[in-house]
């Protein structure tokens, strides 16, 4: 007989083998959408050569002037944000440019969260998001690398 053939397992790093990054995205011009789900691959990790589903190799991303992101069509007009409290009757709906005037960091937040996965992982990745509505941020000694993103 021959020798037993053993199966090899795939070998996860560890969080300490992750080296993240801290990258600056400048929202001034882009089409909400297609900014968000680039944000989103950073944020997973998805461009490295250790990337699994199952961990959280991401890396920082810092987005300024997110108060001057587009939409593309009638949605500017037409788009609504929903929250539920739970309560018979809660349901709240903000319009797109009401919350735009008032949180527009929110936008990109909400936009890119519902590209991250609905778990405990996916909100361990939103944790590494960090918008502003202008052009400062404090996170100069981070020492981001700005990239430019399509879109």
């Amino acid at each position: 007989m021959g020798a037993l053939k053993t199966m090899k397992t795939t070998r996860f790093p560890g969080p300490a083998e992750i080296e993240r990054k801290w990258y600056l995205v400048d929202a001034n011009g882009k089409v909400l959408g297609r900014l968000a789900s680039q944000i989103a691959q950073i944020l997973k990790g998805k461009g490295k050569s250790l990337y699994a589903p199952g961990i959280d190799a991401g890396d920082h991303v810092v987005v300024i002037n997110a108060d001057k992101v587009i939409l593309t069509g009638n949605k500017e007009q037409k788009k609504m944000y929903y929250r539920h409290s739970g309560y018979p009757g809660g349901l709240k709906e903000i319009p797109y440019l009401k919350l735009k005037q008032s949180r527009p960091e929110e936008i990109i937040i909400h936009a890119v969260r519902g590209m991250l996965p609905h778990n405990r992982l996916g909100r361990a990745m939103i944790k590494k998001l960090h918008v502003y509505a202008g052009s400062e941020h404090p996170h100069a000694a981070q020492r981001p690398v700005a990239i430019d993103l399509e879109g």
